[in-house]
């Protein structure tokens, strides 16, 4: 089966950096699509940053020129570099996959922002 893990998140300071990173397996048939959602209590979640096999990447206008999602399909890993982080950055984020036609979703991993 496909699973997500994503990790590296914690606590970290405002104008702070953080790098995520979302290990994967059980994806035999390539990846169509790679992501990061975010979702701070009482909102909905929504879309940080995806990138598709065609080379397109869309960004939130919050965390363009501050955020970057990779991939390195060697090692099966996704990745969210995160720079000047601001307190509004504070959620759990989560990885995402499509492959197959299907959606699949890591447990999320909570980035705090606070001085």
């Amino acid at each position: 089966q496909v699973q997500l893990v994503e990790s590296g998140g914690g606590l970290v300071q405002p104008g702070g950096s953080l790098r995520l990173s979302c290990a994967t397996s059980g994806i035999f048939f390539g990846v169509n699509a790679w992501g990061w959602y975010r979702q701070a209590p009482g909102k909905e979640r929504e879309l940080v940053a995806r990138a598709t096999s065609i080379g397109s990447t869309n960004y939130a206008d919050s965390v363009k020129g501050r955020f970057i999602i990779s991939r390195d399909s060697t090692k099966n890993m996704v990745y969210l570099q995160m720079n000047s982080l601001k307190v509004e950055d504070t959620a759990v984020y989560y990885c995402n996959v499509v492959t197959m036609g299907v959606n699949y979703w890591g447990q999320g991993t909570q980035v705090t922002v606070s001085s």
